[in-house]
């Protein structure tokens, strides 16, 4: 069997295609179509067969969500994984998905910082600057400032997480490709954790007891466990969605009760 190898221009061709990683955007699986999307050039290459690159392919559906100029990386390190499986069919297939996951959530935090947080406000800054002068160099400095970072970190980004893969990949004999796939699921539900209790927000003021420092139903379910109705809401939902419900029908059916409980005093910010 002829070996399946990534070349320089497969590498190229994921930068380029990055380039749109936020041109397609849904509220169910985020930026996936993107990320299948750049992906396509290198799945195309590594399975001939159409019927194992509409699974490949399929694989890349799932849900994504990342800073786009970090995006680039993850797709380098995930170009290697489908290498090793095109050439190794008994590679382990759902370790790509759990990498891709596992550096979803550090690599969005980290390019969030630089890139909306800090890089994107400096070079506004700067543009206006030259801007409120009248110069035409106020636009022209802004997007080279945001821009040309932007390029580099994608475009060596997806060589260096390529090249980081291919390294992962060839140490999987001594078992550290187990590891890290391991300790990446755990980073990743420790992840989820978090964001539910930061960001999933139910509060129930319902009063139990009477007096001015009246005992409500949200301070004894926070007694009992913080942030419970935010889990048990999580589960649920996760629940529905195994069961076929689409995503549409679940935020429909969250703002009609947020906006009920908001009317009728059971819910409250």
């Amino acid at each position: 069997m002829t070996s399946k190898k990534i070349e320089k221009k497969d590498l190229h061709s994921i930068f380029l295609r990055s380039m749109h990683m936020d041109a397609s955007f849904n509220y169910e699986r985020m930026q996936s179509l993107a990320f299948s999307y750049t992906m396509a050039g290198v799945l195309e290459k590594l399975y001939p067969d159409i019927e194992d690159r509409k699974k490949a392919t399929k694989r890349h559906l799932e849900m994504f969500n990342c800073t786009s100029a970090t995006s680039p990386f993850i797709a380098g390190v995930i170009t290697s994984m489908e290498e090793k499986k095109a050439n190794d069919p008994s590679f382990d297939e759902s370790s790509i998905n759990t990498m891709k996951v596992g550096l979803m959530g550090p690599l969005a935090g980290i390019g969030d910082s630089i890139f909306w947080g800090s890089l994107r406000v400096i070079a506004t800054g700067i543009g206006v600057s030259f801007a409120k002068q009248g110069s035409i160099l106020g636009p022209i400095l802004f997007l080279l400032i945001f821009n040309i970072p932007n390029f580099l970190v994608r475009y060596f980004g997806t060589i260096l997480g390529y090249k980081a893969g291919v390294s992962l990949i060839g140490n999987m004999a001594s078992k550290l490709m187990e590891t890290i796939t391991y300790s990446i699921n755990i980073l990743g539900n420790v992840v989820i954790g978090g964001m539910v209790a930061s960001m999933v927000i139910i509060n129930i003021p319902l009063k139990i007891s009477g007096g001015t420092n009246a005992q409500t139903v949200q301070s004894l379910l926070d007694s009992i466990m913080p942030a419970l109705l935010p889990l048990l809401l999580t589960f649920f939902i996760s629940k529905i969605l195994k069961k076929g419900v689409k995503v549409l029908y679940i935020l429909l059916g969250i703002v009609v009760i947020s906006i009920l409980g908001a009317v009728f005093g059971f819910l409250a910010v």
